[in-house]
């Protein structure tokens, strides 16, 4: 799997709001956009996607700007990236005995497997949460893959 540039930017940006997440009111995007150092119209794109899947809410107007909807630790990587990407695979191979898919030597087999790779990147973002991602940040938290 590869994590494509609106993953990342999603995750860098709902790790900001998690930053500073609760004591923070409102962030403009513009604000937003300058703390991460993405561009602000790609940026207010993956937003509107993020607030569609109901990770961030938004208030308009004077003192405006988007908050996280949920806890950080109840906004996993998992499902930050499936906000802006779609659903999380190992390919779009299709599901083994459906459709003709193993009308083929071997190909239900390989079918089986790309399957399970998909489930695993699955399970492996969703065990990750933005309070995790907050305190590696600060520190509070060795990084992902350290020996501890």
């Amino acid at each position: 799997m590869k994590v494509s540039t609106r993953g990342d930017y999603a995750s860098r940006a709902l790790l900001s709001l998690a930053l500073h997440h609760p004591t923070a009111g409102p962030t403009s995007v513009r604000d937003l956009a300058e703390r991460t150092g993405l561009p602000q119209p790609y940026l207010e794109q993956i937003l509107l996607a993020l607030k569609g899947a109901g990770l961030v809410r938004s208030k308009r107007g004077v003192g405006g700007g988007y908050v996280l909807a949920r806890d950080p630790d109840e906004i996993t990587l998992g499902q930050i990236v499936s906000a802006v990407d779609g659903p999380i695979s190992a390919g779009d191979f299709g599901e083994p005995h459906t459709n003709g898919a193993c009308d083929h030597e071997g190909q239900c087999v390989l079918l089986s497997l790309w399957s399970e790779v998909g489930r695993v990147m699955r399970t492996h973002l969703d065990s990750f949460t933005l309070a995790d991602m907050v305190q590696q940040a600060r520190g509070l938290r060795a990084p992902v893959g350290s020996a501890s």
